[in-house]
C-alpha cells in the first residue's frame, strides 16, 4: 500500500502530497488522518497521511519509518476542510492541519550528533568526547552554546563522515500519569498474608488491613501511603511479595475538578424566545443546514436559547460546538454550561495550560465529551456527529485568526454545518454589518429579540461632553455627573462598572521643554508608562525600559505623562473615593493563571464597589447588583485609521451598557466623550442598531468598503526600508496588470504602524466585487518571492478578508 503524506515543510515547493511505501509491519497501523515519521532528504520529519492507494506513478519510493499516533487525529471531514482552508486563505496544507490540533501535539525536532564506525574520538575536545559516548549522543543546540571552536570541530567531523546527525522527534505535550496500586490476590490470601507479617512488618500489615476494610480495588499509591501513615518502602515490599501490583494510570488534567456545579434545568421561554428557537429545533430534527442570525438586545435571553437547542441535540445523540470570544469566556459562561450538561462539557481557551488543553481535546477525541465550549480554535473539535454550531457575540474580531492560516471561525462553522447538515446559529446584540446585510438578503435567517427577559427596561444612557467639563474647570478624569452617580451607588450598596479601553498608567510620556516622546526602539510607536513597576512598555513587541527622571534629549526635569490608562484611573478613584473598594481588570492584572476568575468572583461576592477594566469587562458578564456603567473615553477607538472604527465603538458602547440593570434593579449608563456628536456614540446611547446599520451602510457604500466590496490585504515586511518599498511597488504593479479594471488597488503605502519588531511594513489593499483571477495572481506573487522569503527574511503576508487594515 502507498500513503499520500503532507510533510512538515512550510514551503510552496513541498505543499503537496508525497508518496511513501507502507512497510508490512506498519500496514495495520497506518490509517488516513494519523501522523507518521518519514525520511525527507537527509532529515526525518512528521507528516499527515491524507490518502491511501494501491500504486504510485513513482517507481522508487521511500518507506514510512514510524507512526506517531495510535489512532487518527483528524477525520476525513477535517482533511477536506483543511484543503478548503488552504485554498481560501492561501496557506500551506500542513499549516491548515496543524491549526486543528492542540499546541501539545505540535512536534519538536532535535538534531543529535552520534558516532559512526569511523569516529576517531581523540581528535575532538574532551567534553564533546564524553557526550558522544553516551547513548543519547550530543545535542546540536548544546554544541552551539559551546562556542565557534566546538561548532567547527563537529562540522568537520560531519563533513568527513566521522559523525552522523540523527533527528529526534518528540511531541511537546505529555500525558499525565500517576502510580496506582491494584490488589493481585483474593481477600482471603491478603488476610492470611497480613496475619503472617503483622509482628515482623507492622506497616505492611496496616496497608493490607486498610485495603481489606475499605474494599478498594484500585487506589493512588500516594493516597494509600497518606491514609495508612506508611511509607513508600512498605508498599514496595508488598509489591515485591506480589500481593499488590503497581501500574501507571493516565490522568486527565481537569481545570474544573475542584468545582461543584449545581444542576440547573431549562427556564420557561418568552414568546420571542419561542419564535426564535422553533425554526432552529426544526432544522435539528430534520438534519437541515441553515444559518441563523439572532439579533437580540443585551439581556434578551440568547444564552437560554443556546442551552435549550443544545439539549435537543444531545437528546438526539449528536454533538454541539459553542464558540464564545476569548475575552468573554468567563467563569460565568463555563458555569452555565457545566451546570446544565455536567461532565458532557469540554472547555478550550487560552487560560488553560498546554496540558489541560491537550486533555480536554482528548476527551472530545475519545467521545467522552459531547459539548465543547471554547474560543476560536474550538471550531475544529473532532466531532463526528455534529448537531449544532453556535457562535455567540458573532461580531467579535477575535474570531478571525491574524496569523497563518488566517481563517474566520464563522466561515469554518458554515463549512462544517454544510457537511454535517446541521444549523449554525450566530448571536449578537450588535451583529457585524456583513452578517446583518446577509440576513437582510435572505442568505441567513434573521431572528429578532427586541425585549429584555421579564420586560425589563434597557438602561438609560446619558452622554457627557468632556469639553464642557474642561471649560467649567473640571480637570478630573470623571465628569460631575459620573462622580455623583458613583458616590450614590456606593451609598446605596450597589455596584458600578467603569470601562477604559487603555491599560497602563498613561499612553505616553512627553518632555514639555523639547517635545521628546519616549518611543520603542524596535517599533514606530510610543511607549506606555506602567506605574507599578516604574517601566515604559511597548505593547507590540514587549520591549521595556526604566522610567527616565530627566529628558534623554535635553536633560530637562519637565517630563510629564499624557493620556490616561487603567492604573491612573484606579489611583484617581482611590484618591477621590477612598471608602470605595476598586478591582482593576486588564492584561496586567489578569496575566497570571486563575486571576481573571478570582477577580470576577470577588466582584460577584460584593467584595468591591467598582469594577474598572479594559474591553475584557464589556462582554458576557451578568451581575445582579450592577446598576451603573461608566465609559471614560468613548472616543478612544473612534479615530483609529480603520474603516471599522465607528462600528467597533458602537458595538463596545452597546455591549458595556448592557451590563447594567440586568436583574431587579434598573440600570444607568454614563458615556464620557470629547466627540459626543458622533453618530456611533449618539445611537449607542439609544441602543438603536437599525439606524446605526443604515447610516454606516451608506458610508461604506460611498467609500467602497465591505459589505459592498470584498477586501484583500498584502503586507510586505523586512529589516531594510528601501527593499520593502521596492517589492511593494512591484507587487502593486503586478496586481494592477492582472486584475480587471473594476478592482481598486490602493498602495503601496506604509502600514499605520510602519515599523514593528525592527521590521519595516508596507501594504497594498485590494477592493473588489468579483475577481476570478485574484487567488491565482496572489499565489503567483507568493511563488515568485518564495526564494527571497527563505533566503533574505522577507515576509509577504496575504489576508483575504482582513478585520482591520492596521
Amino acid at each position: 500500500m502507498i500513503a499520500g503524506v503532507i510533510v512538515d515543510v512550510p514551503a510552496i515547493g513541498t505543499d503537496r502530497t508525497f508518496d511513501y511505501r507502507i512497510p508490512d509491519d506498519l500496514a495495520s497501523a497506518v490509517q488516513i488522518g494519523i501522523r507518521v515519521v518519514v525520511p525527507f532528504g537527509p532529515r526525518k520529519l512528521t507528516g499527515f497521511v491524507i490518502s491511501l492507494k494501491e500504486s504510485s506513478e513513482h517507481k522508487r519510493l521511500k518507506k514510512i519509518e514510524d507512526v506517531v499516533d495510535p489512532s487518527p487525529v483528524i477525520n476525513e471531514e477535517l482533511i477536506d476542510l483543511g484543503k478548503w482552508i488552504a485554498d481560501n486563505t492561501l496557506c500551506f496544507l500542513h499549516s491548515a492541519y496543524q491549526s486543528m490540533l492542540p499546541a501539545a501535539m505540535k512536534m519538536n525536532y532535535t538534531k543529535r550528533i552520534h558516532m559512526t564506525e569511523r569516529t576517531d574520538l581523540d581528535r575532538f575536545p574532551e567534553n564533546i568526547q564524553e557526550a558522544l559516548q553516551s547513548d543519547k549522543g550530543l545535542s546540536w543546540d548544546e554544541v552551539l552554546k559551546m562556542g565557534s571552536e566546538y561548532v567547527r570541530s563537529v562540522q568537520t567531523g560531519l563533513n568527513e563522515g566521522q559523525l552522523d546527525v540523527q533527528y529526534e522527534i518528540r511531541s511537546k505535550g505529555n500525558k499525565k500519569k500517576q502510580k496506582v496500586i491494584k490488589i493481585s490476590k483474593t481477600p482471603k490470601e491478603l488476610a492470611e498474608a497480613r496475619d503472617e507479617i503483622i509482628k515482623r512488618a507492622p506497616k505492611q500489615a496496616a496497608v493490607l488491613n486498610f485495603l481489606l476494610e475499605s474494599k478498594h480495588q484500585e487506589i493512588l499509591t500516594q493516597t494509600l501511603i497518606e491514609r495508612t501513615n506508611s511509607s513508600r518502602a512498605a508498599v514496595k515490599g508488598l509489591i515485591y511479595k506480589q500481593l499488590l501490583l503497581e501500574t501507571d494510570k493516565e490522568l486527565y488534567r481537569d481545570p474544573y475538578q475542584d468545582r461543584e456545579f449545581e444542576k440547573t434545568i431549562s427556564l420557561p421561554l418568552t414568546s420571542e424566545q419561542k419564535q426564535t428557537i422553533e425554526p432552529i429545533l426544526e432544522d435539528i430534527h430534520t438534519e437541515t443546514h441553515e444559518t441563523f442570525l439572532i439579533h437580540g438586545v443585551t439581556g434578551s435571553g440568547k444564552t437560554e436559547i443556546y442551552l435549550q437547542a443544545i439539549e435537543q441535540v444531545l437528546h438526539l445523540g449528536r454533538e454541539a460546538i459553542m464558540l464564545v470570544p476569548e475575552i468573554s469566556l468567563t467563569p460565568q459562561m463555563v458555569h452555565r454550561f457545566k451546570s446544565r450538561f455536567g461532565s458532557e462539557v469540554a472547555v478550550l481557551h487560552s487560560g488553560l495550560s498546554v496540558g489541560e488543553k491537550y486533555d480536554e481535546w482528548r476527551k472530545i477525541h475519545r467521545n467522552e465529551a459531547r459539548v465543547v465550549v471554547g474560543a476560536r480554535s474550538a471550531i475544529f473539535a473532532p466531532f463526528k456527529k455534529l448537531g449544532i454550531i453556535i457562535i455567540d457575540e458573532e461580531h467579535e474580531s477575535s474570531y478571525k485568526q491574524e496569523e497563518n492560516p488566517r481563517y474566520h471561525a464563522r466561515d469554518i462553522a458554515i463549512q462544517r454545518g454544510k457537511f454535517h447538515k446541521c444549523p449554525v446559529v450566530l448571536g449578537s446584540a450588535t451583529p457585524t454589518l456583513e452578517s446583518y446585510a446577509r440576513a437582510q438578503k435572505g442568505v441567513y435567517t434573521l431572528c429578532t429579540l427586541s425585549e429584555r427577559v421579564n420586560n425589563r427596561d434597557m438602561p438609560k444612557a446619558e452622554i457627557v461632553d468632556m469639553r464642557e467639563e474642561l471649560r467649567s474647570g473640571n480637570r478630573s478624569l470623571f465628569s460631575e455627573t459620573l462622580f455623583e452617580r458613583l458616590k450614590d451607588r456606593k451609598e446605596k450598596g450597589q455596584q458600578s462598572v467603569l470601562l477604559l479601553n487603555r491599560r497602563g498608567y498613561s499612553t505616553f510620556i512627553n518632555c514639555r521643554d523639547c517635545g521628546y516622546v519616549a518611543q520603542c526602539p524596535h517599533c514606530d510607536i510610543s511607549l506606555t508608562f506602567h506605574k507599578r513597576y516604574s517601566t515604559l512598555k511597548c505593547h507590540y513587541c514587549g520591549y521595556e525600559a526604566q522610567q527616565p527622571s530627566n529628558c534623554p534629549e535635553c536633560n530637562s526635569e519637565h517630563i510629564r505623562f499624557f493620556g490616561t490608562g487603567t492604573q491612573k484611573v484606579e489611583e484617581e478613584l482611590n484618591r477621590l473615593m477612598p471608602e470605595a473598594k476598586v478591582i482593576r481588570m486588564d492584561v496586567d492584572t489578569t496575566s497570571r493563571k486563575g486571576m481573571h476568575e478570582k477577580l470576577l468572583n470577588s466582584f460577584a461576592e460584593k467584595k468591591a464597589d467598582i469594577l474598572l477594566g479594559t474591553q475584557m469587562i464589556a462582554k458576557g458578564l451578568d451581575f445582579p447588583n450592577v446598576t451603573l456603567v461608566g465609559v471614560l473615553a468613548a472616543d478612544s477607538m473612534l479615530h483609529l485609521p480603520d474603516f471599522r472604527s465607528s462600528e467597533r465603538t458602537f458595538q463596545l458602547l452597546t455591549q458595556v451598557g448592557g451590563r447594567a440593570g440586568r436583574h431587579e434593579l434598573s440600570g444607568e449608563v454614563v458615556i464620557q466623550s470629547y466627540t459626543p456628536e458622533h453618530y456611533s456614540i449618539q445611537l449607542a446611547q439609544h441602543h438603536d442598531f437599525l439606524t446605526f446599520y443604515n447610516k454606516e451602510m451608506q458610508i461604506r457604500k460611498l467609500h467602497q468598503y465591505p459589505p459592498f466590496y470584498f477586501l484583500a490585504l498584502i503586507t510586505i515586511s523586512h529589516e531594510e526600508l528601501m527593499y520593502v518599498v521596492d517589492i511593494c511597488e512591484k507587487v502593486a504593479g503586478r496586481l494592477k496588470e492582472s486584475l480587471s479594471s473594476q478592482a481598486i488597488v490602493l498602495g503601496p503605502v506604509a502600514s499605520p504602524i510602519p515599523r514593528m519588531k525592527d521590521r519595516y511594513r508596507y501594504q497594498c489593499v485590494i477592493k473588489y466585487k468579483n475577481e476570478p483571477k485574484l487567488k491565482e495572481t496572489l499565489n503567483e506573487i507568493l511563488v515568485h518571492y518564495q526564494k527571497r522569503m527563505q533566503r533574505d527574511g522577507l515576509v509577504v503576508g496575504v489576508d483575504m478578508h482582513p478585520q482591520t487594515i492596521m
